[in-house]
């Protein structure tokens, strides 16, 4: 959350580098989309956000703005601003670049690897497995992204790079709810060491074939998730 700051053109941050009050709104508020933290279908209301910010309604208005811009919020006619909600094709869409690119990114990697990409890719893993037993939801989405991350990395395409992780956090306020609802973790373990082992062995069609399990698999349970969330928002907007 923003502490609460006096209202100048910019602040300074804990990392030293100073934004635009707005941009410092946007951050969070953006962040609490894709953690789930504001659903979609809520209404983003400039004043009850801008006290719980600590901010004017100025920056808000702004970083609402913004949001639109990005997908991540639409202004409703009577209605005003509420937080985006991905429709089954658009999220279909999304998840078959995801499936393209990663599929490259994997085949790529598969024939770059170093021996030190390739421990530090299983570090990875590591770390994921390690979120999984805590039990941190959003540290369990973050360390997966992690590692597919580094794949998209040791591909060594900077801009499909780019893309993918842009594209992951469209879809992370979805993984997160996935991941938030599922007890069955081990199984993305176990697919990520199939991939690091195909990895080991050159077998790239091996390596794809596990992603596109991997991903195909996400794919279902964001699915039903999304469903399930059209339901609740149906509800929500029949009151």
């Amino acid at each position: 959350m923003v502490k609460k700051v006096i209202e100048y053109d910019y602040i300074k941050e804990d990392n030293d580098a100073f934004l635009p009050l707005r941009d410092t709104v946007f951050n969070q508020l953006r962040l609490q989309i894709l953690h789930g933290e504001l659903k979609p279908g809520e209404r983003l209301m400039e004043v009850a956000l801008a006290e719980r910010l600590g901010v004017s309604r100025t920056p808000v208005r702004e970083a609402i703005r913004m949001l639109e811009q990005e997908g991540l919020a639409v202004l409703l006619p009577r209605r005003g601003a509420h937080v985006a909600s991905i429709n089954e094709r658009q999220l279909e869409e999304m998840l078959e670049v995801r499936r393209t690119l990663e599929t490259f990114t994997v085949n790529a990697a598969c024939s770059r690897i170093t021996m030190d990409e390739l421990n530090d890719l299983r570090r990875a893993n590591e770390d994921f497995s390690s979120a999984v037993k805590s039990g941190d939801v959003i540290r369990i989405a973050e360390t997966d992204i992690i590692f597919h991350d580094r794949i998209a990395h040791y591909a060594g395409n900077s801009k499909i790079e780019d893309i993918l992780h842009h594209l992951k956090e469209q879809l992370f306020r979805y993984k997160y709810e996935y991941l938030k609802d599922t007890t069955e973790y081990d199984h993305l373990v176990t697919e990520h060491n199939m991939i690091c082992d195909a990895f080991e062995h050159g077998s790239n069609d091996k390596a794809v074939e596990v992603i596109k399990l991997h991903i195909d698999t996400q794919e279902l349970s964001i699915y039903y998730h999304l469903r399930d969330e059209q339901e609740i928002e149906e509800k929500y907007n029949r009151r």
